[in-house]
């Protein structure tokens, strides 16, 4: 149920978009949702996003209690990350954004195109 006031400053809604408009959060999110991922498979499952991108990501995932980080205790330096109870009851957000966006993606694209000359300023 949402308030007139739902948008506002300091209202929840807006910390839930928060947290989902931010470029990485939700693919990262998404591309643990079948379990725990050491840094290099989710950069390999993930594509396009570098080391230092993932890594500033999860620290901002853990800080909003999304993502846990596992150390192995047999071998310090390897650690894996995974869902946090919280972080879970986000993916089917994610979700419905994700077939939002394979339904009218293309729409988008072509709206885009239609606004913008191949040479013109970009917004």
């Amino acid at each position: 149920m949402t308030t007139p006031d739902a948008f506002l400053a300091d209202c929840r809604a807006r910390l839930a978009f928060d947290l989902l408009s931010h470029t990485w959060n939700a693919v990262v999110l998404w591309a643990l949702r079948d379990g725990p991922r050491r840094p290099v498979e989710l950069r390999a499952r993930i594509g396009g996003i570098s080391s230092k991108v993932l890594t500033e990501t999860l620290r901002r995932l853990r800080f909003n209690g999304l993502v846990a980080r596992m150390a192995d205790l047999d071998r310090p330096s390897r650690v894996s990350y995974e869902l946090t109870p919280l972080g879970r009851t986000l993916l089917p957000a994610i979700d419905v954004v994700g077939a939002w966006a394979f339904a009218h993606g293309d729409e988008v694209m072509a709206a885009q195109e239609a606004a913008c000359p191949e040479d013109g300023p970009r917004p």
